[in-house]
């Protein structure tokens, strides 16, 4: 369960993305990723991606989010916490 509206947005960005967990990406490349996928579909597009996903591919789709928000937390933690400091 996301912890923050922007936790959500951004696995919802790196679901959407065409970034896959077999990549390894690098924290960079996630943040790349988050910020072109919202620019390119927006914040309910990444939220209607996720969704017809969970609908045609509910299988795989759960396991996607379980990275997406995994890599999400992993990537932006750090720098959240510098910036509440």
């Amino acid at each position: 369960m996301p912890k923050n509206t922007f936790e959500a947005v951004r696995a919802e960005a790196l679901f959407a993305s065409f970034l896959q967990s077999s990549d390894v990406p690098s924290a960079a490349e996630v943040r790349g990723a988050v910020a072109a996928t919202l620019r390119r579909l927006g914040i309910r597009g990444c939220a209607a991606e996720v969704a017809g996903e969970y609908g045609e591919h509910p299988d795989t789709a759960a396991a996607r989010m379980a990275w997406a928000l995994a890599t999400v937390r992993d990537t932006y933690h750090t720098r959240d916490l510098a910036m509440a400091a």
